[in-house]
């Protein structure tokens, strides 16, 4: 039996790789779109979709979301499509303070021609959208719930997430279409993203350069491993809500919080290096803990978590050595 065909944005993102894979292993088909900005190394990138684009069932088409044409074209040649992934963003909440533009058309104007391109497709029923545990800004109640205040982020990128949470409510409200908004906490793993603290981390350990740690490092992340991301990402899509406006927001964490400190001494020893710390103060776009509540995707989907940190990391760090062999 034919699989169902998905749009996925971001497919050659890290997690929209991973998703993508996992997709095409159960038999969908898959149309991936990412514009391959150069916000990190292009090569990793390229290299995920390499391995994508040698599947069966993978169609690729390079184009920015924000080109309402260009999505308007994939409207009418995949009428077809039942389901959307849209990972696709500009991420990192640092770089929003230097490219706040950026920011603005990828997560709302590109957000908006999602749902409008979502909207028209005869055949959609469910559409997934990536959002962020930076909507929780400055609350300080853990772990971070869904139905907690979230007005009061701490950067352009947490407000942009925001923004696209309150988009996707109206296109709920006004049009019936059926949505899913899933706070993603600390993804790490392999095909990870280079301006992750992990990545850049391994990166300047393997170098004897600095890493810059804050408040001692005690900051603490609800970090969460790749595959149990994804798990998470295919139950919700498989679940779409119900209802008069039918949009349902998520968190998607590992429940569980750990300092920045335990991050680096697992990367120390996986990788037999010891790290050069430089301290410094918690920057003011930063939280000091994320820890995610994760009982409503949970009681949804069955969400369980099964990857702790000391068991991701390693796993990580096998695959950084490989991947950084390739390019020294």
């Amino acid at each position: 039996m034919p699989g169902m065909t998905i749009l996925l944005t971001g497919a050659a993102g890290f997690i929209g790789f991973h998703v993508a894979e996992a997709l095409l292993a159960r038999g969908e088909e898959v149309i991936g779109v990412d514009s391959l900005n150069a916000y990190y190394d292009v090569r990793l990138k390229a290299a995920r979709l390499e391995l994508l684009t040698a599947r069966s069932g993978f169609r690729f088409r390079r184009l920015d979301i924000a080109d309402r044409p260009g999505l308007a074209e994939i409207t009418l040649a995949h009428p077809g499509i039942t389901r959307i992934v849209h990972l696709a963003a500009q991420a990192g909440v640092r770089h929003s303070l230097a490219a706040p533009f950026e920011y603005a058309e990828a997560n709302v104007v590109g957000h908006l021609a999602m749902l409008e391109l979502a909207r028209h497709l005869p055949r959609l029923d469910h559409l997934v959208f990536a959002s962020s545990s930076s909507v929780y800004g400055a609350n300080a109640t853990l772990p971070f719930a869904e139905s907690d205040r979230v007005d009061t982020p701490l950067s352009l990128y947490a407000a942009t997430k925001r923004a696209g949470e309150l988009m996707s409510h109206a296109y709920a409200h006004l049009f019936g279409l059926r949505q899913t908004g899933l706070r993603f906490f600390t993804v790490y793993g392999p095909w990870g993203r280079p301006d992750m603290a992990y990545f850049s981390f391994a990166e300047a350990i393997l170098r004897g350069t600095p890493i810059t740690v804050y408040d001692g490092g005690r900051v603490r992340r609800d970090f969460t491993y790749i595959d149990d991301i994804v798990a998470g990402v295919l139950g919700s899509l498989d679940h779409p809500p119900d209802g008069a406006a039918p949009l349902r927001l998520l968190n998607i964490g590992n429940h569980h919080s750990e300092p920045v400190a335990e991050l680096v001494r697992l990367l120390e020893a996986a990788l037999g290096r010891s790290a050069v710390l430089h301290d410094a103060p918690l920057p003011a776009a930063d939280v000091a803990e994320t820890f995610a509540s994760v009982a409503a995707i949970s009681a949804l989907t069955g969400f369980a978590p099964t990857t702790p940190l000391a068991v991701g990391i390693p796993r990580f760090a096998a695959w950084f050595l490989a991947w950084r062999r390739r390019f020294t």
